[in-house]
């Protein structure tokens, strides 16, 4: 049986809004502030904790050294920031089981 397909950002704003009793437009509105605090908060404090889903970061990758897989020729792949999401362990278990 194949997967069902992922829910999208109008399908969850149509879900909380029946369950919260508000307009699919609030819904919409609250998603995106959440999204907007998460960006903010993860480049001002490095990090930003979603309660019971996870916690976005930022994080430092050093440079290193690396291979061109096309001609295997050894190159230097420069420091840069990354941001990684850390699955909180309670959203772990809910959905692993």
């Amino acid at each position: 049986m194949a997967p069902s397909r992922p829910m999208t950002k109008s399908q969850l704003s149509t879900h909380i809004a029946e369950k919260a009793g508000i307009t699919k437009k609030a819904a919409t509105e609250i998603l995106d502030e959440i999204a907007a605090v998460a960006y903010k908060e993860a480049k001002k404090n490095k990090q930003f904790t979603i309660p019971g889903i996870g916690k976005l970061v930022l994080d430092r990758r050093k440079a290193r050294m690396g291979r061109n897989p096309a001609t295997g020729e050894t190159i230097k792949i420069a420091a840069k920031k990354v941001v990684k999401f850390r699955v909180a362990k309670a959203c772990k278990d809910a959905v692993i089981g």
